[in-house]
């Protein structure tokens, strides 16, 4: 089958790799450069780095307009494959891919719709997630169901690490789909509309920790938001952005102490803050306008840590 391929971010990068080594793709829909720090230099997205390795023909148009359709259109595309490209298809724009388009989602639809599932899913505590391929449709995340890979989670996964793991099995599972659309024993299936859950877009402000909350809702923010937007905290009112860390093995719930009080520094656990209920362990953090180092580092250079409320 000819493919468009549409993606944008380090997600999508491994299922394109693993694409084109089966399937033609056509061309290779990416949102345009970006400009990045003080100079805004425009930089690639990864996807479009990887396509040009490839040497496939990469098309990044502002908005996805009728010169963008015509332009596609063009390419005599049969099918579109998407995988994190961050834009909504129009109804004229899937009128073009004869077989129309496919969709991989890094959750088990229908739960966690949206944007974030990846972070969502490690919020949520949950004990598995998975991916899942998708028929394109106009309401967002709301196809029949093509395949769906189940993950078991052990509960100290980040973002950044899930990320990379279900970017590899959803690569297997669009081969997958792919393989059985040109044999035609491709089953659909339906959502469950009354399952369906959402998850919204992450915003800076996300990742600012509230110590009144509990060591295990702590923990899972640090990791939902590594590596964007950083679990973060200040001390004497500079940013401090937790790396990682752990909740305390204590089953003391409440200490008298103020909650983001750092009670002491312990060999093997770290940074031991007082929360609203029970301890969080610092293991790394990075102050603001700086590298990220383990906690001993900094304790050489900020002694005045011991005893500091953190977010105060």
């Amino acid at each position: 089958m000819r493919i468009l391929f549409a993606g944008t971010p380090s997600f999508a990068v491994t299922p394109l790799e693993r694409i084109n080594g089966k399937h033609r793709i056509c061309g290779v829909l990416t949102a345009p450069d970006m400009p990045v720090g003080r100079k805004h230099r425009l930089k690639p997205t990864p996807v479009k780095v990887k396509a040009e390795e490839l040497k496939l023909n990469v098309l990044q148009p502002d908005r996805l307009d009728k010169n963008a359709e015509l332009m596609i259109a063009d390419l005599k595309p049969e099918i579109l494959v998407v995988a994190a490209y961050g834009k909504i298809f129009k109804e004229s724009f899937l009128q073009i891919f004869p077989k129309g388009g496919i969709n991989l989602h890094p959750s088990l639809l229908p739960k966690y719709r949206g944007p974030s599932p990846i972070p969502a899913a490690i919020l949520g505590g949950d004990s598995e997630t998975g991916v899942t391929v998708q028929k394109l449709s106009l309401k967002v995340d709301s196809g029949e169901i093509l395949g769906q890979t189940v993950y078991k989670l052990n509960g100290r996964e980040t973002t950044f690490l899930l990320t990379s793991v279900l970017s590899g099995l959803g690569s297997g599972l669009l081969i997958d789909v792919l393989d059985s659309m040109e044999r035609g024993t491709i089953r659909p299936e339906a959502q469950d509309e009354s399952k369906a859950t959402y998850c919204k877009k992450i915003r800076k402000q996300d990742g600012f920790i509230h110590w009144e909350k509990s060591a295990v809702d702590i923990d899972r923010m640090v990791r939902a938001y590594n590596p964007w937007p950083g679990g973060n905290t200040s001390m004497e009112r500079k940013g401090l952005t937790i790396k990682s860390g752990c909740i305390h093995p204590s089953e003391v719930e409440r200490i008298d102490e103020l909650p983001g009080k750092v009670l002491a520094a312990d060999k093997k656990y770290g940074f031991l803050v007082n929360t609203g209920r029970g301890v969080y362990c610092i293991q790394e953090v990075q102050p603001e306008y700086r590298k990220a180092m383990l906690w001993k580092e900094f304790l050489n250079g900020h002694p005045e840590i011991i005893g500091a409320v953190l977010g105060g």
